[in-house]
């Protein structure tokens, strides 16, 4: 399945600006024969954006669901979003997924939230694992922080996770996370992972870029640089289930022995 990354940090506050660099990006990726576009964390509303997380979360099923539905079908691809959703009187940072006939297919709240701000603006989600068939795979979503507590992943991979999409928004200095963890991740656990990033300057926060499609070898399929870009990358089943095969992480646990863990 051909995955287009969109590492853009789109226009911060401007809902209807982000809906517009999407719309262009879905565009262009159903053009180089892509199948599913992913856009990075909070990319709906842009991330430093204090107080007005607030004001800008909409439900899951809200406007800005229907319009990127729209989006979706009108190109002929899935689009994995971040947003601020809105349940009742929480605010969760959330990712969702959207099938190219306009479907909502899975949507996921962060489970391990980041430093003071995410902590101050969101309540953590209490769902581990939460996926969606997309042609012919088993997709998974995390969001940044999320994807460096091993056991988030490992719970995909024993779940059957086949391509892990991670919208993120990974700062300075921290770009170690998307040059060699992603790739650990994905061969450590026999999955294809896709990670999203935010990039530039945005208030107090410097986000390096570096997205990444890692395969099951651990070897980079793409990986921008630190503009704006949009990359594209395959996730092949064929390849996958070869290098499952060959690999024996997974066979080879003993969780007998793991109970500490928790």
């Amino acid at each position: 399945m051909r995955t287009a990354l969109l590492q853009s940090s789109g226009h911060p506050g401007s809902v209807a600006e982000n809906l517009r660099v999407l719309d262009e990006a879905a565009g262009r990726a159903a053009a180089a024969g892509a199948a599913l576009l992913t856009a990075p964390e909070m990319f709906l509303t842009g991330y430093a954006i204090g107080d007005e997380v607030g004001r800008l979360a909409e439900p899951a099923d809200g406007a800005s669901a229907a319009a990127i539905a729209e989006i979706a079908a009108r190109h002929g691809l899935a689009v994995a979003y971040g947003y601020p959703e809105r349940a009742g009187d929480t605010v969760y940072n959330s990712a969702q997924l959207i099938s190219a006939d306009g479907t909502r297919l899975a949507n996921y709240r962060k489970t391990h939230l980041f430093g003071c701000f995410e902590r101050d603006h969101f309540t953590p989600g209490d769902h581990q694992v939460v996926q969606a068939e997309l042609n012919g795979l088993t997709v998974g979503l995390l969001i940044c922080y999320d994807v460096e507590f091993p056991e988030n992943v490992r719970a995909h991979a024993l779940s059957g996770t086949d391509l892990l999409l991670v919208p993120t928004a990974q700062m300075h200095p921290y770009q170690f996370v998307a040059e060699s963890m992603i790739p650990v991740r994905a061969f450590e656990n026999q999955m294809y992972v896709a990670y999203v990033n935010r990039v530039g300057q945005e208030g107090e926060f410097e986000f390096v870029g570096l997205s990444v499609l890692a395969g099951p070898d651990g070897v980079p399929r793409t990986r921008a640089g630190r503009a704006e870009q949009l990359v594209f990358a395959d996730a092949d089943p064929a390849f996958l289930a070869a290098s499952r095969a060959a690999n024996p992480y997974l066979k080879d646990r003993r969780p007998g022995l793991y109970g500490s863990l928790s």
